[in-house]
């Protein structure tokens, strides 16, 4: 085990983080699901090693909490015996139900691991900052349009068959269309991308890349020879063009010319950097669908469980995942959305483990009201946080449920930082030494327009979803409704009584 990793680095096994409770690593297994009896070990070794509480994140990552430096250690040999292999390098992601939806246009598995490989042999694992990410969709249920990617590759039906439409720098919405090429070339453009990022250093992303490299992408055709897809350097303009047969070979090259990596990973930020951090890119618009609910495979059916905020004891975990296995499950996977997906259920079962989770305290709908609040850990497990931030969600989502629609997300967050939502959201309470500060179209970093002390926040919210209920014309969404009362008229409601 590494010492901590450099501040904005990912907290994966080999690199655990430091946070206001301890240590935290986060896992992505490469099977990409478990064993139920395999998160049962998961969960038990989280208990002695850890504080007991297990995660899952925004983009689909199992998290531990509450390790130390030892105790990190002793997580990963019991990893290690539990089978449980976790990727690592360059994130390459794809969908939850990858390979066994009926309804996606291509298996996206296939061509994540040629770019997988691709991207290590050219040696840019790492020249690449830990935030760059590329997303492989073959479409069905449970597509990756609300993510945020460097590289997006997305299958398309075309006359000549299966197509990968390639964009960067965003989610599906608002990434920037390049091409729409087979899958060797989608591959090699991918590589290509990844390549001009790294010339241009660590911080950099594909939104980063100048117009003249984006053109030289857009413009891939499958029949040039790879060698003449130019490379636009920081510092030098373009660089040469190889005679090699493929920019992948070149980039091997400069790789071994430039050294192998340090034997030892560096170590995490300072306590509460980063603390309960979402990966970089996620983004908590509502997707095209929510992974909680039942979902219809080949044979059989596989049920989406939400973890409230991404959080629960791994006692719960526990005991939800024996359930399952007596309803007959096989196999349990991520799912972006902070959800596990319990796969291999007959018809009845899924009701039946349904109940069980919601009795249990797990969110079972997709219109549970505590999906459309974003919150970080706040405290005490944060030490960068000033509020009990999920305290404070719980009682909204108990006691102003009719403002949450799906018009609508609340991000509350422990500090400036934004941990737990990058973007803008129509409100956002945010602690800092004033109390809890009220954001209204704006981000965590934003300056409030109006506070108050933070055990109090979830009533000023009360103040404003009874304005709302009070107000709203017949058909319109809580968000239009936020917007006709205004910044200030909101601001005024929050700070009252």
């Amino acid at each position: 085990m590494n010492a901590f990793s450099r501040r904005g680095a990912c907290p994966a096994l080999s690199a655990p983080m430091q946070t206001g409770d301890g240590l935290l690593v986060r896992l992505n297994p490469v099977a990409g699901g478990l064993l139920p009896k395999s998160l049962i070990g998961l969960c038990e070794s989280a208990l002695r090693h850890g504080n007991g509480i297990m995660e899952v994140t925004a983009r689909g990552s199992l998290q531990i909490r509450g390790l130390t430096a030892a105790s990190a250690r002793l997580l990963a040999a019991e990893v290690d015996a539990l089978g449980i292999e976790v990727r690592s390098g360059v994130p390459v992601e794809i969908g939850p139900l990858a390979g066994i939806d009926p309804q996606e246009i291509a298996d996206p598995r296939p061509l994540a691991e040629r770019v997988r490989m691709a991207i290590e042999e050219a040696g840019l694992t790492v020249r690449l900052g830990p935030k760059v990410s590329v997303i492989v969709d073959g479409g069905g249920q449970l597509a990756m349009d609300a993510l945020m990617a460097d590289v997006r590759l997305a299958a398309v039906q075309a006359t000549a068959g299966v197509q990968w439409s390639v964009s960067v720098a965003g989610d599906e919405r608002s990434a920037k269309p390049l091409a729409t090429v087979d899958a060797d070339a989608a591959r090699d453009i991918t590589v290509a991308a990844l390549r001009m990022v790294a010339e241009k250093g660590r911080e950099t992303h594909t939104r980063d890349l100048s117009e003249r490299q984006l053109s030289s992408l857009a413009s891939w055709h499958p029949v040039t020879p790879l060698s003449v897809l130019p490379d636009i350097s920081p510092a030098r303009g373009e660089i040469d063009l190889s005679p090699s047969a493929s920019p992948i070979a070149k980039i091997a090259s400069i790789s071994n010319k430039r050294g192998a990596p340090a034997a030892e990973l560096p170590i995490s930020p300072l306590a509460g950097e980063m603390s309960g951090r979402t990966e970089g890119g996620a983004q908590e618009r509502q997707p095209s669908k929510s992974p909680i609910g039942i979902f219809d495979l080949a044979i059989t059916h596989a049920l989406g469980i939400g973890l409230p905020f991404g959080s629960m004891p791994a006692e719960k975990l526990i005991e939800l995942t024996r359930q399952a296995l007596v309803f007959g499950a096989t196999e349990i996977r991520l799912a972006s959305g902070r959800a596990l997906l319990f796969l291999g259920l007959s018809p009845s079962a899924c009701p039946a483990l349904e109940a069980s989770a919601a009795t249990l305290g797990f969110v079972t709908s997709a219109t549970d009201p505590r999906t459309r609040i974003a919150a970080c850990p706040g405290i005490p497990a944060c030490s960068s946080g000033r509020i009990a931030t999920r305290a404070i969600a719980e009682t909204i989502a108990k006691e102003s449920a009719d403002l949450l629609d799906a018009s609508l997300t609340l991000h509350i967050s422990g500090c400036a930082k934004g941990c737990a939502h990058p973007g803008s959201t129509a409100l956002t309470l945010v602690g800092d030494e004033k109390g809890a500060g009220l954001v209204v179209d704006g981000t965590a970093k934003a300056l409030p327009a109006g506070y108050r002390p933070g055990y109090d926040a979830a009533r000023g919210v009360a103040g404003i979803a009874e304005a709302v209920r009070e107000q709203r014309h017949p058909g319109e969404t809580a968000a239009a409704c936020l917007t006709r009362l205004g910044a200030a008229g909101l601001a005024e409601l929050y700070r009252r009584n």
